[in-house]
């Protein structure tokens, strides 16, 4: 079993060890008493949910939730910012065989911290963009800054949301609110979020990770086995998350081989609203 001390935790998987020196560590575990925090940790690029940060938050919070004296996890992103989205500059030379095993090695977030036993909070500052706004609703607690900014914005490069969210965010907000964020791509603030039910708990800008970690603590002090109850009954409700996941991979999947898809891209790098055909 891992015992976790606050350093930085890198590819290897090995506590104390960074990346190797051609890289930076992509996502940084360090615990507060019982507590553990996991930071997403790329802040030059407003951290995208990359393929070495998925891969490291998997395992970290693997490696968290069976480590029996850590009792709640925040996750929290580096430089001000919640997550940006998923990586879009990997994804214009997808096609529909590479792009379902990108989701589906993606999907692996969503039952990491849904299936989970301990209790996981987002704490968000900044904004919660695409896979951002995925990760943050799968959490059990949402925390926002009232200036952050919750977006789907899986429309405007011609895909669909993922990672679950098709699951999690009606649960939270119903499926009429649901509708107008995920197809409008509506911009909410922290505020609004709060209203709308998308977000627990609301507080001022740069307050998030502080009050996050006191929900973390007061977690930290129930009982184990029956929040982990809790979760594992919540989590079939009101439909079963594999079968979400399945269908997402299976529709994504198409549209990672779209012509909308690299249009969407386009649009994205040249900064013009993008012009989708439907193919």
């Amino acid at each position: 079993m891992t015992e976790f001390d606050g350093r930085t935790v890198g590819r290897t998987g090995r506590l104390g060890r960074e990346h190797d020196d051609t890289s930076s560590p992509a996502a940084i575990f360090e615990r507060r008493g019982a507590v553990g925090v996991l930071t997403l940790h790329d802040p030059q690029r407003r951290n995208p949910l990359s393929a070495q940060m998925r891969d490291d938050v998997i395992r970290l919070l693997d490696e968290a939730d069976r480590e029996s004296t850590i009792r709640a996890i925040v996750i929290n992103g580096a430089g001000g910012v919640f997550c940006a989205g998923g990586d879009v500059s990997t994804m214009g030379t997808l096609t529909r065989e590479t792009g379902r095993a990108r989701i589906e090695r993606s999907q692996g977030v969503a039952r990491a911290i849904v299936q989970a036993d301990k209790p996981v909070i987002a704490a968000v500052e900044g904004c919660a963009a695409g896979a951002g706004l995925s990760l943050a609703a799968c959490c059990d607690v949402v925390v926002a800054a009232e200036d952050a900014r919750f977006i789907a914005a899986f429309g405007k490069v011609g895909l669909m949301p993922d990672l679950g969210a098709l699951w999690s965010i009606p649960a939270r907000m119903g499926v009429g609110g649901a509708r107008r964020l995920l197809m409008m791509n509506d911009v909410l603030s922290g505020r609004e979020a709060f209203g709308l039910g998308l977000v627990d708990r609301v507080v001022p800008s740069g307050q998030a990770f502080d009050a996050a970690l006191k929900e973390g603590e007061r977690l930290a002090e129930g009982s184990p086995l029956a929040l982990a109850a809790i979760k594992r009954v919540l989590a079939a409700y009101p439909q079963v998350l594999e079968q979400v996941l399945l269908t997402e991979a299976e529709l994504q999947s198409d549209l990672f081989a779209s012509e909308d898809l690299r249009e969407g891209l386009a649009a994205y790098r040249e900064k013009r609203p993008p012009r989708f055909r439907g193919h």
